[in-house]
């Protein structure tokens, strides 16, 4: 938690003082249209890749898999397109770095092996969101939790 507060609050001077310094090296109409010109480039590099990437995952549900790295680099994409989208160069830089296919495949793979994805021992994963197995043929690899559950009539 202290490093995000860090980071609100150490990130926007240094996009300032950047700025500011670039703006005092080239013009400060220059400084904005470059600016300008990172978000519009961003923006078509999203687009694309982000196209691409749904379209990857919607073959994965079709074959009945579970598009567990297509949803991680779709995560990647959002916040890059939302740090193209911040004015600024170290965003923007951070923002095309989400962009780059390699980088974020290993970003995404480094987040999934820490993950475990479990799915029905007899099908993997399900596009209707029903399962064909049984209780019985159920597999207790973890804690079993019993509940109960009532309906009320006096609501109706």
């Amino acid at each position: 938690m202290r490093y995000l507060l860090l980071l609100f609050i150490v990130m926007p001077v240094l996009e300032m003082w950047l700025l500011i310094t670039v703006g005092s090296e080239i013009g400060a109409l220059l400084t904005i249209g470059l600016v300008l010109l990172t978000a519009v480039v961003g923006a078509a590099l999203l687009r694309e890749q982000g196209f691409a990437t749904l379209w990857r995952g919607r073959q994965k549900l079709q074959e009945g898999k579970l598009p567990a790295k297509e949803m991680g680099e779709a995560i990647i994409l959002a916040v890059s397109g939302a740090l193209l989208l911040t004015p600024g160069f170290v965003t923007d830089v951070i923002g095309f770095a989400g962009l780059i296919p390699p980088i974020r495949a290993l970003i995404v793979s480094r987040i999934l092996s820490k993950m475990v994805v479990t799915g029905s021992p007899l099908g993997g994963f399900h596009t209707d969101g029903y399962s064909s197995q049984t209780a019985d043929q159920t597999e207790s690899s973890g804690n079993v939790i019993d509940g109960e559950s009532w309906e009320r009539k006096d609501l109706d």
